[in-house]
Order: C-alpha cells, then sequence, then structure tokens
C-alpha cells in the first residue's frame, strides 16, 4: 500500500494524542505512514520528508507538535501538499503550540485543529481526500450521519431522566 496520508509527530511521546488520528483513516480504510521528526533535533530529515512527500503520493499530512510547535510550519515551507497542524498541549497548557501553529506568515499556510484535536485533523484529512474521490464520499456521510445520531439517541436518554423540576 502506498500511503496517502503522512502522521509526523515531534516525538513518539505525542502517540497517545495522535492515536484518534490513525484510529479515524484505519477506519476508513485510508493508507498511511506514522513517523516521528522534529524541526529541531532532526532538521535534515524533516526537509527530506518534507520535499519528498508529494513524489511519494502523500496527499496531506497532518503533523504535530508542542511547545514552540515549528514543525508543521517548516513542513508547509517546503511542499505543496496541504498540511493540517495539531497543537499539542506539552506546555502552557497548549496555547504556545497553538499560537506557533496557526500564526504563519503570508504563503505558508498550515490548516489548524484544536489543541490535542487529532481526530479533527483525520476528519479534515478525509474530507480533503474525499473531494476527488466519490467512494470516501459516501463513507464521510454515513459518519457524520453517525455522529448526528449520537445526539439524537443522546437526548432521547436524557428525556427518561427524571427530575422534580424538570421540563422535559
Amino acid at each position: 500500500m502506498t500511503p496517502k496520508v503522512s502522521i509526523i509527530m515531534g516525538s513518539t511521546s505525542d502517540l497517545p494524542v495522535m492515536e484518534k488520528a490513525a484510529a479515524l483513516l484505519d477506519e476508513f480504510g485510508i493508507p498511511f505512514e506514522m513517523n516521528a521528526l522534529s524541526a529541531h533535533r532532526t532538521p535534515h530529515e524533516v526537509e527530506a520528508f518534507a520535499t519528498g512527500a508529494q513524489a511519494r503520493g502523500i496527499k496531506v499530512i497532518i503533523a504535530a507538535a508542542g511547545m514552540a510547535a515549528h514543525l508543521p510550519g517548516v513542513i508547509a515551507a517546503m511542499t505543496t501538499v496541504p498540511v493540517i497542524g495539531v497543537p499539542i498541549k506539552a506546555s502552557l497548557e497548549g496555547m504556545d503550540a497553538l499560537l506557533a501553529i496557526v500564526q504563519m506568515p503570508p504563503g505558508i499556510p498550515v490548516a489548524t485543529v484544536g489543541i490535542n484535536a487529532s481526530l479533527n485533523a483525520a476528519i479534515l484529512a478525509v474530507q480533503m481526500l474525499a473531494t476527488g474521490d466519490e467512494a470516501l464520499q459516501v463513507k464521510l456521510a454515513a459518519y457524520k450521519e453517525k455522529l448526528k445520531k449520537k445526539i439524537v439517541d443522546a437526548n432521547a436518554q436524557l428525556a427518561e431522566v427524571k427530575y422534580a423540576n424538570k421540563t422535559n
């Protein structure tokens, strides 16, 4: 299998957060790869990855980093493949990572999801891939319907909860 999505994290300590992205891509049957690369500790490897991603068939990159969080932006500077940044809560409640990822200079966009929100990053990656894949669009629509059904079911359960002053 040739990966379509690349999940890159600053270190394996980010894996507990990034597993949600991997699980969703797996659920959708999308081939992906996972690697640890550091913008600060392995800059040459980051450059080789970023400049070669498109030629290897990568369509979307999900890049996670905490603290200074330069990894997503550095990758985006070296490729035309869309990059989705996942700020990791490592210090300052993740706000430092969020701001480092979202505040990119003009011409170097990084789509950014919430702190530790790798699931949303994977859903966004699926949405990007689905623009050119009708079968994937159908799977995505079914997934979204499942989300809707969860809320409908939750409201039905809440309707059964009784309190003296509850009006519904």
